[in-house]
């Protein structure tokens, strides 16, 4: 099992479209997929409450919950957990961050985001977690997303996928959907699947450095880092507030 988080200390960065849209993604191309909701708001637990579809599993969790539920989702054999986080929490973030595999920074390609993104940097520099910035919501063909792409870089890589500021991003998920299973052909779509073929990549790598990092015989800390965790069985596949 792997697990990717969602992190920004920025509100508005739009880490929550895209921890629902890369869940479902991964969902659609056969994975067992959990979606996690550790922000008190629930953003994400309101649009999964009024989704038609069970996919992904949902749980909206908690910090002191956090160990079990991750365990309990692991018995459940699912591959991939998809965790969103709140903002300007930065003890919360941080223990959130305990848990990922890889950790997605969404940015918005503006000065106050720049600005702002170093202090989750410093977090997970801090957990030695693997990252990755995915600049977001940015202006086709404008001058400033080409430079926050090389901001960023100077910090840490940068998916070279754009995800483009549209409208049918925030309409998709009015009633529990996404761009995908709206209009599967239009562009940003095209650009979530591209995103998700790239996180599958860094993963992929990711365990590929662990396994040979491990000492014959062993598992990698990345395989085994969750087998001593407790055990509450939360509510999954159940609609939230149910």
């Amino acid at each position: 099992m792997r697990v990717i988080v969602f992190a920004s200390q920025k509100g508005g960065s739009g880490k929550t479209t895209l921890a629902g849209h890369i869940a479902v993604e991964a969902a659609e191309g056969g994975a067992s997929v959990a979606l996690v909701d550790t922000d008190p708001q629930g953003s994400l637990a309101k649009w999964w409450n009024v989704r038609s579809s069970e996919t992904p599993v949902f749980i909206q969790s908690t910090f002191s919950n956090l160990f079990s539920d991750i365990e309990t989702v692991r018995e459940m054999g699912v591959e991939l957990v998809v965790v969103d986080t709140p903002p300007a929490v930065t003890r919360a973030i941080a223990e959130v961050v305990n848990y990922a595999d890889l950790v997605v920074l969404p940015t918005r390609p503006s000065p106050h985001d720049l600005r702002a993104v170093g202090a989750t940097v410093d977090i997970v520099e801090s957990k030695r977690k693997n990252m990755v910035f995915v600049v977001n919501a940015a202006t086709a063909r404008a001058k400033i997303t080409s430079e926050a792409a090389i901001a960023l870089s100077q910090h840490g890589t940068v998916a070279p996928v754009i995800v483009h500021q549209r409208t049918d991003f925030a309409a998709s998920m009015i009633d529990g959907r996404t761009v995908m299973e709206v209009n599967p052909s239009c562009r940003s779509a095209n650009e979530i699947r591209e995103l998700w073929a790239y996180l599958q990549t860094r993963l992929a790598k990711i365990e590929r450095v662990a396994n040979d990092d491990a000492p014959n015989g062993e598992t990698s800390i990345a395989a085994s880092n969750l087998n001593a965790l407790g055990k509450s069985a939360p509510a999954f596949g159940r609609r939230f507030g149910s």
